[in-house]
């Protein structure tokens, strides 16, 4: 890959990594909503949807890392 390909791959890195850094924001204010709730709502269906967004963002963040880890072994 020449040197602008690398350039370019690099730039999609940290949009990337911005994007990681805003789903992981999310993650975290969705983490803390659920773990300020009492126990009762965290168990009902409420609960269980906060959480079942929690595991996705979580996953989300996830990927991403392994995407940009991926594009960093080119440049």
């Amino acid at each position: 890959m020449n040197a602008q390909g690398r350039k370019e791959i690099a730039k999609h890195i940290a949009s990337l990594e911005e994007i990681k850094s805003k789903f992981e924001s999310m993650k975290d204010d969705e983490e803390e909503k659920y773990d300020n709730m009492p126990e009762g709502l965290q168990e009902s269906e409420r609960g269980e949807q906060m959480q079942e967004a929690i595991d996705a963002l979580d996953n989300a963040v996830t990927s991403l890392d392994e995407a940009i880890d991926s594009l960093n072994e080119i440049i």
